[in-house]
């Protein structure tokens, strides 16, 4: 569904994240989060914990069982493993968003494609990072768990199966979240080049947040 936003992008907080880097912030209660597609195509991979006890995080299974829908777009509320609401999305000019595709490694790279893409970048490689610059957070290995992937375009076969299709985004398309208890918000903006999901050119997207 598509909602546009009201809220004007002068009065936000705004970080640009590169592609293949990492975004890695706290969130406040009542706060609103745009994710935006600058240059369209482009797959924004985010895990999100409640920041005041990180082992109660965002749970794709809890989320698509209440919502009754395996995509996401304005009006979802995603849900965590402890059955409470995170964050709810407010608005959605892309329309629909993965939940599951699951994150690139450099393992899934080398069973999907080739054994010489071992070595290529992964949405999991940037997660860990932050994990690791960021201690304060007390997040590790073990914490990498289910995933939303804004602006990425996963159809489900009828035989039941996933497919790694052309984005449906474009540049300037945004989702925006508001946060219904302090979350912490861990994005890899996705470096992946083997398929689709980022048009075989990753691009930046844009982190714009208000009070």
């Amino acid at each position: 569904m598509i909602v546009e936003s009201k809220l004007q992008p002068k009065n936000a907080v705004k970080d640009t994240i590169k592609a293949g880097d990492y975004y890695f912030k706290t969130v406040k209660k009542g706060q609103t989060i745009r994710i935006l597609d600058v240059k369209g195509n482009q797959a924004a991979d985010v895990l999100f914990y409640n920041a005041n006890d990180p082992t109660e995080r965002y749970s794709a299974v809890d989320t698509i069982r209440e919502q009754g829908n395996l995509y996401l777009t304005a009006g979802s509320l995603l849900i965590t493993n402890d059955g409470n609401p995170l964050l709810k999305i407010v608005a959605d000019t892309c329309g629909r968003h993965d939940t599951l595709g699951g994150a690139c490694a450099t393992e899934s790279n080398t069973v999907r494609y080739a054994l010489e893409k071992k070595s290529m970048h992964a949405c999991r490689d940037s997660w860990l990072l932050a994990m690791a610059e960021n201690e304060e957070f007390g997040l590790n290995k073990a914490d990498i768990t289910h995933n939303i992937n804004f602006f990425m375009n996963v159809p489900v076969t009828s035989e039941g199966g996933l497919t790694f299709a052309d984005g449906i985004s474009a540049p300037g398309k945004y989702v925006e979240l508001t946060a219904l208890m302090d979350t912490l918000v861990l994005i890899s903006n996705c470096p992946q080049l083997n398929n689709p999901c980022n048009g075989y050119n990753p691009t930046p997207i844009d982190i714009l947040i208000w009070n």
